[in-house]
């Protein structure tokens, strides 16, 4: 078996058949398909039942309710494919997706993560597709900075090889876990692929985990990216990573008051931030963080934004 694809599923009915048809009707069937129910109170359980009778490739897996990671952990340790990767129940798969990435798989068998493009709010009218080039990465780092990772360190638009998963997985309890599981995937990865070939539909749910994050959880958003930043070293090619860090920080202070755990850049001056490639917006951020320091900027954006609200 080639393919293990991992669906967790909690109080889905009204989205997980549409996520089961485009699996389904995808024009390849070397996979199998494993359904985690994770303590569900509505009718997804039954639904999952009822698409895995007749369909000996379609395992469920019915659970107590221990959360996204969980779910995700517990098909990862179901799964027998070579490859493995996941999908959200309230998402879906573009037509001939499945075909065209396990064909790229097969015609490049060094690769141990392939990326591919997202259709980022699927059916909206802002709806836009995400694409990152055809490239391959074997220094994470460049992949992380330069095809710029961290802003779509998504799990459910990347197949895996499983193998990465030996020493991996999700942190249960947690959100924002793809940020906190993609860089320890990277540590075991030797090559990384990007193609624009296939989609991920990503469908907004406004009533969503990081919609409503609280600030104990952006904290672990925040954590996540502190650690990376650590391991990189923080040099003059991670700034514009540093930058992106510096707003989830922002958002951090002004919800907790607290958790000033981002690192300053010393080294970094007036000069360096005006070549910086961010927006003005950001620029005037950071070129404010060297002036007045971490916790003065954090104080004054809260300001800023209390006043805003306000309004």
């Amino acid at each position: 078996m080639k393919l293990s694809i991992v669906i967790p599923v909690y109080n889905a009915e009204a989205t997980l058949e549409r996520c089961l048809e485009s699996v389904l009707s995808q024009n390849y069937d070397d996979y199998e398909l494993i359904l985690v129910d994770d303590g569900s109170t509505d009718g997804s359980p039954a639904i999952c039942d009822d698409y895995a009778v007749g369909r000996p490739y379609i395992n469920v897996i019915h659970q107590r309710n221990t959360g996204l990671s969980a779910a995700r952990n517990a098909g990862i340790a179901a799964a027998r494919g070579e490859y493995i990767t996941f999908i959200d129940s309230d998402d879906l798969l573009a037509d001939y997706t499945l075909a065209v990435l396990m064909t790229r798989l097969g015609a490049h068998p060094d690769l141990d993560i392939l990326e591919f493009p997202v259709w980022w709010h699927w059916g909206d009218e802002d709806q836009r597709l995400l694409t990152f080039g055809v490239h391959e990465y074997h220094d994470m780092r460049e992949y992380w900075l330069d095809c710029k990772a961290y802003t779509h360190a998504y799990v459910w638009n990347k197949i895996f090889r499983r193998e990465l998963f030996d020493k991996v997985r999700f942190p249960v309890g947690r959100v924002f876990e793809d940020v906190q599981t993609l860089p320890l995937l990277l540590e075991e990865a030797r090559t990384v692929g990007t193609t624009e070939e296939g989609a991920y539909c990503y469908v907004l749910n406004n009533d969503g985990i990081t919609q409503n994050a609280s600030g104990e959880e952006l904290t672990w958003l925040l954590e996540a990216h502190v650690s990376q930043l650590k391991k990189l070293g923080l040099t003059e090619r991670a700034s514009e990573y540093y930058a992106h860090v510096l707003n989830i920080q922002i958002d951090v202070y002004d919800q907790t008051r607290d958790n000033l755990i981002l690192p300053e850049l010393d080294d970094l001056t007036h000069r360096d931030i005006r070549h910086l490639p961010v927006n003005r917006k950001m620029r005037r951020k950071m070129h404010l963080l060297k002036t007045l320091g971490l916790k003065h900027l954090c104080q004054l954006m809260r300001c800023f934004h209390k006043l805003r609200r306000r309004r």
